[in-house]
């Protein structure tokens, strides 16, 4: 690591070698040690995740994103267009062919699915989602959201970050940031997926917000979710914490001479947590506590859905134990012949076969999720959102296939604070582009803050002598839509 040019002499290099070994590793646990030797609260620089008060009594405890990666058709899922049926090959006024990332034909292309009415409400829906359709009274659904992002990880990213500029930070990192933690035993805020998806970790991304608020990506898949969790074998619990105690003194010395460095202070909480979670992690995701008649309600005795069942049952385990954020991106889907489709929702050459798979692989656990939830009480206080990070043209991609379309989509929500059976906006006589109410993500973020307790306007963090906030300088709270 260093030459005899380096300038220091053989007792410089072994404290610095102590000092940067010890001052990372060790004093990870020493605000927590401290705490339970003293009696004494930690200090706020150690305890980033406590939990904060909302700015008013909050609606929401809790939110589970079902991200349908790919971009789901708007127009071929909950926006019904008669008109575009009956138009089947025609001219579509208006159509530009370069709206999204390719070249579309200008001729309507119909919906292949069958449609009906459900619930109350008299919600139409496809008849790829069986399961959903008996949940629309729950759903309010918002039909006219646009992005200004026509393709995949931009569009991702300004969905879940406000705009699409790198850097920032995703709405799970800004809810941990204003709220802190709910199970100081917990990430705050945690993504799964199957496929990464385009945009990967910017996505889900701390930004300059420091580390300590960024998401713990898990794959669901595997059977050790958390990479390094467990303990070292050769160590008991016991042997762990007094080797911690033993260095606590120089640990705190290390964060005493260094309070402003927030990065430091991050990774203090990363162990922390990590240690805390070497107990509490593997209790939530032990599927096995689970009944086989939970199993089977989200399908995971079924193969082409047993991974996206997975993934929402863990979320409902988590949420159930005070997790405040968790998103799951819907990965491959595997069709009722087997066949496996690799790019969700991404229908550019077959729409008919693409939808079909991605609904088959979502649907029976997006709705056992609602049932689950609603089942234990967990609705009233978990807000449920689906949809992905754009539409796709009313107009044909070759012969059966439909481009990107950000200029109007649905996302749908359900639970406490906003009104089930409501349809709200539109879309154009042909689900082309929002006309009525247009709703931009900045809008969509103000609403959900209010329902998670915050003014949106109040949640900024100042960063390169500039305040920022997750709405940048726009959104407009929904107030039609609250319960």
């Amino acid at each position: 690591m260093f030459s005899e040019s380096s300038g220091l002499s053989l007792p410089e290099r072994r404290e610095f070698l102590r000092r940067a070994g010890l001052g990372f590793g060790s004093l990870a646990l020493a605000g927590l040690l401290h705490a339970e030797s003293s009696g004494a609260p930690e200090p706020a620089v150690l305890d980033p995740l406590a939990p904060r008060a909302p700015h008013f009594p909050a609606k929401v405890k809790s939110v589970i994103w079902l991200f349908m990666t790919g971009g789901p058709s708007q127009v071929d899922t909950w926006d019904y267009k008669p008109e575009l049926q009956k138009r089947d090959g025609q001219d579509l006024a208006g159509a530009d062919p370069k709206t999204g990332f390719f070249t579309t034909s200008g001729k309507c292309l119909k919906s292949p699915f069958e449609w009906r009415q459900y619930g109350e409400s008299g919600s139409w829906v496809p008849n790829i989602f069986p399961h959903l359709s008996q949940h629309v009274d729950k759903i309010c659904f918002l039909h006219s959201m646009y992005l200004r992002q026509n393709n995949h990880a931009p569009a991702s990213i300004e969905l879940m970050c406000g705009t699409n500029r790198p850097g920032l930070p995703a709405m799970g990192a800004w809810l941990t940031y204003g709220l802190g933690s709910q199970n100081q035993d917990l990430p705050s805020y945690v993504v799964m997926h199957d496929t990464r998806p385009r945009g990967d970790d910017q996505i889900w991304s701390a930004g300059f917000l420091p580390k300590t608020f960024q998401a713990l990506a898990l794959d669901a898949r595997r059977k050790e979710a958390i990479d390094n969790l467990a303990r070292d074998g050769g160590h008991s619990d016991s042997q762990q914490r007094a080797q911690l105690k033993l260095i606590r003194k120089l640990n705190e010395a290390h964060a005493a001479q260094r309070s402003t460095q927030t990065d430091l202070a991050a990774r203090i909480n990363s162990y922390e947590l990590a240690y805390r979670m070497q107990m509490a992690a593997p209790e939530s995701l032990d599927l096995g506590q689970e009944t086989s008649a939970t199993h089977q309600l989200y399908g995971l005795d079924q193969p082409h859905c047993a991974t996206f069942g997975r993934q929402c049952l863990i979320a409902r385990r988590l949420v159930e134990r005070g997790v405040r954020f968790v998103q799951i991106f819907a990965g491959k889907g595997t069709a009722s012949d087997g066949s496996v489709n690799d790019v969700p929702w991404d229908c550019h050459s077959d729409l008919e076969t693409n939808h079909r798979s991605c609904a088959l692989h979502t649907d029976q656990p997006a709705a056992a999720l609602l049932t689950d939830l609603a089942a234990r009480g967990l609705l009233d206080s978990t807000l449920v959102i689906w949809g992905g990070e754009f539409g796709r043209t009313s107009d044909s991609q070759g012969s059966k296939g439909r481009d990107h379309n950000p200029n109007g989509f649905t996302i749908w929500m359900a639970g406490p604070g906003v009104r089930g059976g409501l349809h709200y906006g539109a879309t154009d006589d042909f689900g082309y582009k929002a006309v009525d109410k247009k709703i931009h993500v900045n809008d969509l973020h103000a609403t959900l803050l209010r329902l998670l307790g915050l003014e949106h306007t109040r949640l900024t963090y100042r960063f390169n002598g500039r305040d920022f906030r997750l709405t940048d300088v726009g959104g407009n709270v929904l107030g039609e839509i609250l319960a």
